[in-house]
């Protein structure tokens, strides 16, 4: 699946769960680093943990292997690596403390809505 397609099926899956405000930021023009950061929102730890196990799950089914994965232990923070998609699930006021559509401000963003 090419990275687009990667990033809309991932963000549709943290849909699943009631993430909120997510965004697909393109850094395509940017950066190496990854192709799409996607950013949701979730409100409480035990939401964080379901909104990254439907990602982890659904994009298993759709074959696709996470490559790396932080932040499970703690649940405010947890990034989901998929190489050229990189998942970034926050609780709100961590969301708001590193502000990471304002570091890559430059970006085209899709706000993706259910």
């Amino acid at each position: 699946m090419d990275s687009k397609k990667l990033a809309l099926k991932l963000a549709t899956l943290a849909l699943t769960k009631k993430a909120e405000d997510i965004k697909i930021l393109d850094l395509r023009k940017l950066t190496t680093i990854a192709d799409f950061f996607v950013i949701c929102t979730a409100h409480s730890e035990p939401q964080v943990k379901a909104v990254a196990d439907a990602i982890l799950v659904g994009a298993k089914k759709a074959g696709e292997t996470v490559w790396h994965k932080e932040g499970t232990t703690m649940k405010s923070w947890v990034l989901l690596d998929y190489v050229d998609v990189v998942v970034h699930i926050f609780l709100r006021d961590t969301r708001k403390f590193y502000s990471l559509e304002k570091l890559w401000g430059d970006a085209d963003v899709t706000e993706v809505k259910d």
